[in-house]
């Protein structure tokens, strides 16, 4: 057995979410549960409308399930209260989202160095320049996100995700607002420092093609999510 596959890092167990609708009861997940081992990429996949960003949200910490629990490097989330999860968010994981969610008025490099900063490391700015001479933008620390492109800006998303070596790294359609060819090179990006951070990634996609990328797939439909055998 390698390495990773005995060492889970996110455990989900028997998830539920349910919320009141005008016409009663919506069960958005129902009963989820499965195993992310340390260093595997993984992608869910799923219609629009299935549960996948409330199944992300829920895992982040961001949202409550009505029932079940998420275990996340041996620590039950939900046994925290929200200033603890955000604590955990920020020490163990990073965001990759479909809209980028660049702050407007800071720098590239001033968006890398926000959560570095944020969480006390040491010499924020060389890290950050380290990162984004990684993702390729060393020339373009000093430029505002209205003066990159939309592959710039998810370069530097991907960049600020990397910069805090999360243990896991959440990516929510993250080639949603780029053309096929931009949009194949961030992923290519973001596989390669996946491999070398030896981080885990949780891949959110519509796209079948790039979840075949990953270690395992799952399938999420009317709030149910199933493995997909290979």
């Amino acid at each position: 057995m390698s390495e990773k596959k005995t060492n889970s890092l996110l455990t989900v167990e028997h998830l539920n979410k349910h919320v009141q609708s005008p016409t009663g009861e919506l069960q958005i997940l129902s009963d989820v549960h499965f195993n992310i081992f340390t260093a595997e990429s993984v992608a869910i996949l799923g219609p629009s409308g299935a549960g996948k960003s409330t199944l992300l949200g829920i895992l982040a910490g961001l949202d409550t399930p009505s029932s079940g629990q998420v275990i996340l490097d041996k620590q039950n989330i939900f046994n925290l209260d929200e200033d603890g999860r955000a604590q955990l968010r920020g020490r163990l994981m990073g965001f990759v989202f479909q809209s980028f969610q660049l702050l407007p008025s800071l720098t590239a490099l001033e968006n890398v160095m926000l959560p570095l900063e944020l969480l006390a490391f040491n010499n924020p700015e060389l890290m950050a320049e380290k990162v984004l001479s990684r993702v390729g933008l060393g020339e373009r620390i000093a430029h505002y996100p209205r003066q990159l492109s939309g592959g710039e800006q998810q370069r530097v998303a991907i960049a600020r995700a990397f910069a805090v070596e999360p243990k896991v790294l959440l990516a929510d359609e993250p080639t949603g607002n780029l053309d096929s060819k931009t949009g194949a090179m961030v992923i290519d990006l973001l596989f390669e420092l996946n491999a070398e951070e030896n981080t885990t990634l949780l891949l959110v996609t519509h796209d079948r093609e790039l979840a075949k990328r990953c270690d395992r797939e799952f399938n999420i439909d009317s709030g149910k999510l199933v493995e997909i055998a290979r």
